[in-house]
């Protein structure tokens, strides 16, 4: 259950950095903090858009249903629920190829990185890490009931 705790944290992280993008592409913030990089020239680009939504909208939707997720796994009801911990990690390993093809974008098409992209590819990543590990834990303790 901890691990699911440490997810819905992780994926709070990255919904205050895909909001952060997603209000900017939106033109509710005006100019992005960013330290190191292009952050500007990547969310301005063609390829910051997917299916007519900006792609941070995409990533503060991915988010949200895992921070959901995760927390519902966390209650009494569904903490043994090893479905939960396989879709969590189902979801993380396609954000992170989703990531991985953003970040080539970045880097062979773009020629920008955005410092808040490598963060939530990062951090997309961590979700994946932690929820393989609650799906093996999950199927110890299957293992173990048997």
């Amino acid at each position: 259950m901890t691990k699911r705790m440490i997810v819905a944290a992780l994926a709070l992280a990255g919904i205050f950095i895909s909001l952060y993008l997603t209000l900017y592409k939106l033109g509710v913030i005006a100019e992005l903090s960013c330290s190191v990089g292009s952050c500007e020239t990547v969310n301005t680009s063609k390829w910051s858009q997917f299916l007519g939504l900006p792609v941070a909208a995409w990533g503060l939707f991915f988010y949200l249903d895992v921070f959901v997720l995760a927390i519902v796994g966390t209650l009494p009801r569904f903490e043994y629920e090893r479905v939960i911990s396989v879709v969590l990690a189902a979801e993380a390993a396609v954000g992170v190829l989703f990531s991985a093809l953003l970040t080539y974008l970045e880097l062979a098409v773009i020629h920008a990185i955005c410092v808040w992209c490598v963060t939530s590819a990062v951090v997309v990543t961590l979700i994946l890490v932690v929820s393989v590990a609650d799906v093996r834990e999950a199927g110890r303790g299957m293992r173990d009931e048997g």
